[in-house]
């Protein structure tokens, strides 16, 4: 492992510093991050910098792009908390079809930056999300049943290691990191960019059926029975409830009122899309937003927040969607349910996420057929902990279908290693952590490695 940069001493903050409060505070409002010291790194030298300082002063690392998944993270006392996000650096080598991506940018900066040349990364479906730690937990594109999880398209990556080298992993040197790195999540060094693969596309038939709250039980089923079908790779459904509050940012057609609604991107002919939506369409949408969609509008189909918000929410997979589960998910988290969740969504993974790269990555498929995904704005603790409730109601009602495993990034509770790669996984894992970061200096939301 060669060094390739020195590191460079950064503005090191403390709890009684004027900008300390700004500097804590993750994405998700909701989590009250208090670490020993900041450090907001604007350069690979000064990430490794903030390795060093972190070294000599007897403290661990956590690295944190934008705190989507903070609440994961657990509590930082004796942690130095290294924030990324004025790292927002996207170039795109059209040649090879791959970005590089510093450890800070958001996903809408690499969506931006490659629909300029016709191409599409494998993106998370919020466009403020970070793109170096979702990419490492996994992530499940909607691209994903064409193309696999996020992490497998990791070509790349630039890494401080605990003794605040800079080093490169890719297929000709570190190749153990590497497979680490595609899936293992952040437990082994401080990201300071990835060069990820792009995807020729320039856009997809995407958009949303939106039905009466009522009718939750009767499109979710239909839904259900869609996705067991023979479906190509190229479709992409979600099928999701949704009670959205009065906001002045959210759309005045669907402001304040409450719908089942089925999210469907398609990157191939409209005409294949069409024909297989027949039957949700025959039930009668009160709107239908099927259109040609260029990939950064894509960012918005979600309808996920673009600023700060104070959440709770959590999310499994799931084996199996018989009829018995979509009758428990309607039961918890549908019209007579008095669910408070803003959002309770099930997507249909399989394809390309479903087919093992044991090989190649540390996460070697999406464990499950389904991914289940419920999450509140906790505009007060009480509100909090009802809607936490709520959540680990839903949870359980779907337990029987659940599968023992999960993706890291769909996750916002820590979770045992176990739950989240298969044994061959962890046991790799530990190993390459126990060469590359001996002192379990680097925090993540889901270590490999626990320490008491």
């Amino acid at each position: 492992m060669a060094n390739t940069e020195a590191g460079r001493a950064p503005r090191v903050l403390l709890p009684n510093a004027p900008d300390w409060d700004d500097a804590r505070q993750a994405w998700n409002l909701a989590v009250d991050q208090q670490p020993a010291a900041i450090v907001r790194a604007e350069s690979p030298g000064e990430i490794a910098g903030a390795v060093d300082y972190a070294r000599q002063n007897g403290l661990r690392v956590a690295v944190q792009g934008t705190g989507h998944g903070a609440s994961s993270l657990g509590p930082l006392a004796g942690t130095l908390l290294l924030r990324t996000d004025h790292m927002r650096g996207v170039q795109i080598d059209t040649e090879t079809s791959v970005a590089r991506v510093e450890a800070g940018t958001l996903w809408i900066d690499v969506v931006e930056a490659a629909a300029r040349h016709g191409l599409a990364p494998l993106a998370g479906s919020a466009a403020d999300v970070g793109a170096v730690g979702y990419t490492l937990g996994g992530g499940l594109s909607f691209l994903g049943r064409k193309h696999g999880l996020a992490a497998h398209a990791i070509v790349a990556a630039d890494v401080v290691t605990a003794d605040g080298r800079l080093v490169r992993a890719d297929d000709g040197a570190n190749e153990e990191l590497l497979w680490a790195l595609r899936g293992g999540g952040g437990s082994f060094g401080a990201v300071t960019s990835l060069e990820i693969r792009l995807f020729p596309l320039a856009e997809v038939y995407a958009g949303i059926l939106w039905f009466p709250f009522e009718r939750a039980s009767e499109v979710m089923h239909a839904w259900a029975e869609l996705t067991r079908g023979d479906l190509p790779d190229e479709l992409t459904t979600i099928g999701r409830l949704l009670q959205l509050p009065p906001l002045p940012e959210i759309p005045e057609p669907v402001r304040g009122k409450s719908f089942a609604i089925v999210e469907v991107i398609h990157c191939g002919k409209a005409a294949d899309a069409d024909r297989l939506l027949e039957p949700l369409r025959a039930l009668g949408p009160v709107m239908d937003t099927m259109r040609p969609t260029p990939l950064p509008e894509l960012s918005k189909l979600h309808m996920d927040p673009e600023h700060p918000v104070p959440g709770v929410g959590d999310g499994l997979m799931l084996e199996s969607l018989p009829g018995e589960a979509v009758d428990e998910f309607v039961r918890v988290a549908g019209p007579d349910s008095g669910s408070p969740l803003l959002s309770v969504e099930v997507r249909h993974l399989e394809g390309a996420l479903g087919r093992p790269r044991p090989e190649h990555a540390a996460l070697a498929s999406a464990p499950g057929a389904y991914g289940l995904y419920a999450v509140d704005i906790a505009a007060t603790p009480d509100l909090g902990r009802a809607s936490v409730a709520r959540v680990d109601m839903l949870k359980d009602a779907v337990s029987a279908w659940t599968a023992p495993q999960m993706v890291p990034n769909f996750s916002e509770t820590r979770r045992d290693p176990t739950s989240l790669w298969s044994a061959y996984a962890c046991a790799r894992l530990r190993e390459v952590k126990s060469r590359v970061d001996p002192g379990d200096t680097f925090r993540s939301n889901h270590p490999v490695v626990t320490t008491t």
